[in-house]
């Protein structure tokens, strides 16, 4: 029964990890056929500072985001979750940029923010007179913003499921206490959504590892450095430069953080384990 879901993983995703690894020891421009160099490309990458600054960005960006996300996301997830009939109405509202793709996105906020005729120009204020995308400082905080705007509604989502699967009898032990809802929340919701924050923080870290499509509409990985993180410079090396072997190396490093912090996260929070939150109950 497992082994056409085995096969499956195997060709799509054990085999092009499998080649990427390999194509990084090699010199390939992309049309010719590979050529074995060895360590040169590995050398080439950890020599560079700019490796290490799109490195800096990517980490800065996972924790910034997470930042706006889980605070919001959790929030509005267990807003959600309740059974009134207007708070299912604004959930549509939410759920909204989760129906658009990200290349559409990317061009909507673009020119939006577009200093000559987005928004600073319809409405006439002077605090949206700014280059936002053309700062190197404001565009780094832009593109966090849009892209916590973008998933936001989708770890909404996942809590929202995890909120509904509590059980109303602790609730109802926590009022007949004297419990309010504020310590209810960080007394019962929060505890029991633990395995659900787990999963969410893990799905954050690595989309905003292989975050490409919608910075690279927005600013192309400008001005100068200032968005260009891994997967970004990834691209750039691999279909702006032609060197195929630097952006593999790249995509190793990727790949190599994505697990550790996952590994790390789960080892952390003891979800490993997998033990009952109902324990006791």
């Amino acid at each position: 029964m497992m082994a056409p879901a085995m096969a499956f993983f195997a060709f799509f995703g054990l085999v092009p990890l499998v080649g990427t690894f390999v194509l990084s020891f090699c010199d390939w421009n992309g049309l010719g056929s590979p050529s074995f160099s060895g360590l040169d490309n590995w050398t080439s990458v950890l020599q560079q500072g700019s490796m290490y600054h799109a490195l800096w960005l990517t980490i800065l960006m996972c924790i910034a985001t997470f930042v706006v996300q889980f605070p919001l996301s959790l929030l509005l997830g267990v807003f959600m979750a309740g059974r009134q009939r207007y708070r299912a109405v604004l959930a549509v509202l939410y759920f909204l940029p989760l129906l658009f793709s990200a290349t559409a996105i990317g061009i909507a906020f673009k020119n939006l923010l577009d200093p000559n005729f987005g928004l600073s120009s319809a409405l006439h204020l002077g605090i949206l007179q700014q280059d936002w995308l053309g700062s190197p400082t404001l565009a780094f905080w832009v593109v966090i913003a849009v892209v916590s705007w973008c998933f936001i509604p989708f770890h909404s989502l996942l809590y929202q499921a995890g909120a509904r699967q509590i059980p109303q009898s602790l609730y109802e032990a926590a009022q007949l206490d004297g419990a309010g809802r504020v310590r209810c929340f960080f007394s019962i919701t929060l505890p029991q959504l633990k395995y659900t924050i787990v999963t969410s923080t893990t799905l954050m870290i690595v989309g905003t590892l292989t975050a490409f499509d919608l910075i690279y509409v927005m600013t192309n990985g400008g001005p100068g450095d200032a968005t260009r993180i891994l997967p970004v410079d990834m691209y750039l090396q691999g279909f702006k430069s032609n060197d195929m072997g630097v952006a593999s190396v790249i995509a190793v490093i990727l790949i190599v953080l994505g697990l550790s912090f996952s590994l790390a996260l789960n080892r952390w929070s003891g979800s490993d384990r997998m033990e009952s939150q109902m324990e006791g109950m």
